[in-house]
């Protein structure tokens, strides 16, 4: 068997049993498991796929083995707006708050990364780091003189699933996780025109790519993808670093391939994180908390194994 089948048959396995525990645990209501254990289970999975796919995608496009889903500051945005509909009261208006900031903060970077008039990885990079910067400054100003809304801002910050959706929410979430998956598989599309720019831009170009078009796509649509998520979960780190690098490491070859193990892994590691954060404790945890136990000591081994 070789590795792709075996990546196939053992991701299938886990991920039912791992889907039939997480609904059914401790409950025997069917309105609890459809209102609420599925919702979250749905919105588990959407944000742990697009973060691991979209931090493949980043750490391949940029070269970066560091690269993640929040280093172009796309995260600090889209968390600025959802925390400024929370203290505003306007908590229905949190995901779509969060997601104008995402879009935001997407043309500031993109706007300071081409200053000079032309574009490279590094100013990018800085360009992420400062708006991030700049944004976690207001969020930290905004907690300060509203400490009576600490709690929604630290569901925001430290990650909440937990997320129950009105019936017209419902309705709207079905519809963005939808178009989630539509944008996820255009850009599994581009993976192949992806691994030619490994190569370098020039001989990217002398095969017909257009490297700058190219790039100018992949920041869209993964930045749009970040925002999606960061408007309806919060900020979950080492998700989209952590089982990016895993499968980089394990599986060598076909980047198209790997981006889809990629973003599956994330998925049932955010599923598997979840349900520990639920059940793990008397009180909830943040999801945030249990990744980033389950991240650090990974990328400290990682840090030390590396020459």
């Amino acid at each position: 068997m070789n590795k792709k089948i075996f990546f196939r048959v053992l991701i299938g396995i886990i991920s039912i049993f791992v889907i039939y525990f997480y609904l059914i645990y401790n409950t025997s209501s069917t309105h609890i498991i459809l209102t609420v254990r599925l919702p979250r289970l749905m919105l588990s999975f959407l944000t742990g796929f697009i973060l691991a796919g979209v931090g493949f995608t980043f750490q391949i496009m940029l070269n970066n083995p560091l690269a993640e889903p929040y280093i172009l500051g796309i995260s600090s945005g889209a968390a600025f707006g959802s925390i400024l509909a929370a203290v505003s009261g306007l908590y229905l208006l949190m995901p779509v708050m969060g997601f104008i900031g995402a879009i935001l903060t997407m043309v500031l970077v993109w706007y300071l990364s081409h200053i000079g008039g032309f574009f490279n990885k590094t100013k990018l990079l800085l360009s992420g780091i400062i708006a991030g910067m700049f944004f976690s400054a207001l969020i930290s100003l905004i907690m300060y003189l509203n400490q009576q809304d600490i709690g929604n801002i630290i569901n925001v910050l430290m990650g909440n699933l937990g997320h129950i959706f009105s019936k017209s929410e419902w309705k709207i979430f079905l519809f963005v996780f939808g178009s989630s998956l539509v944008l996820m598989i255009y850009l599994f599309s581009l993976s192949n025109q992806l691994q030619i720019l490994t190569t370098g831009d020039l001989v990217a170009s002398s095969l017909g790519i257009n490297v700058r078009k190219l790039r100018r796509k992949i920041f869209i649509i993964s930045s749009l993808l970040t925002g999606i998520t960061v408007a309806y979960a919060g900020i979950i780190g080492f998700i989209g670093l952590v089982v990016p690098h895993i499968i980089r490491m394990v599986l060598v070859g076909n980047k198209k391939f790997s981006l889809i193990i990629a973003a599956f892994g994330g998925a049932l590691l955010l599923i598997i994180c979840d349900f520990l954060a639920m059940h793990i404790a008397v009180i909830e945890i943040p999801v945030g908390v249990i990744t980033a136990f389950i991240g650090c000591p990974f990328f400290i081994y990682i840090m030390a194994k590396t020459k």
